[in-house]
């Protein structure tokens, strides 16, 4: 309340700052672009690893690094840019997941080198996948606000995670299998979407589709540019 015992207006206030306002634009390129791209890379080849498509008992020890810089510290970089840029999804996913390959990467440094041995089952690792898959399956709820092709990258990624899960702690083959190609649609599906924000962001229109909700998502057409939100800060784009 005023001194006076009046409310003040809501507008005018608004209207106030609105013409004494400084603006600083303060671009930031889509933080996912790389985040997916490192995600995509070092899924698809571990995954590919996991489901048999190639390699033998000692190709985890060639894979950690790859892992740990691709998958790990790439993504994980790109979900403090996302901070950066307001995306709390992006900030989230790749922080979480940046964090996860991190971790992988360590882990199968150490079993390289001999101080751990890898148990049958990997009770811990599933427990990983565990927690995993919980806070990917809320990521997965969120993102159906932001574009259909991002429910497809978090949406089997959660999948494949919970069949990880349940295949390490209860040591089923068959499960861990299904989370393998899980993971390797989901990787498939994080190139598409990189490709397609990097592909837009290049030639300043749609090109490939995401099923966006509430922006242009049609082939030709031009992005939505945004300066300012409603009641936002002024200069500061929101999101990616």
């Amino acid at each position: 309340m005023s001194r006076m015992g009046h409310a003040p207006s809501h507008d005018g206030e608004f209207e106030f700052w609105r013409n004494h306002a400084q603006i600083s634009l303060q671009p930031v390129a889509a933080p996912s672009i790389l985040g997916l791209f490192g995600f995509a890379a070092a899924t698809f080849v571990v995954a590919t690893n996991l489901a048999g498509w190639w390699g033998d008992s000692n190709a985890p020890n060639f894979l950690f690094p790859f892992a740990a810089f691709t998958g790990g510290l790439a993504q994980f970089l790109a979900g403090m840019w996302a901070y950066r840029a307001r995306d709390g999804i992006a900030t989230a996913m790749h922080g979480i997941w940046g964090a996860f390959w991190l971790s992988y990467g360590v882990l199968f440094l150490l079993v390289a080198v001999g101080v751990l041995t890898v148990p049958t089952p990997f009770v811990a690792l599933g427990y990983w996948f565990l927690a995993l898959a919980a806070i990917t399956w809320s990521g997965t709820l969120a993102a159906f606000a932001v574009n259909l092709s991002l429910v497809a990258v978090l949406g089997t990624l959660a999948a494949g995670a919970t069949c990880q899960a349940i295949g390490q702690l209860a040591d089923i083959s068959g499960w861990r299998t299904a989370g393998a190609y899980l993971f390797i649609i989901s990787a498939i599906a994080g190139w598409y979407t990189a490709t397609a924000m990097m592909l837009e962001a290049a030639y300043r229109r749609v090109i490939l589709p995401m099923g966006k909700r509430g922006a242009p998502d049609r082939p030709g057409q031009e992005p939505r540019q945004t300066i300012q939100f409603v009641s936002g800060e002024p200069g500061i784009k929101v999101g990616q």
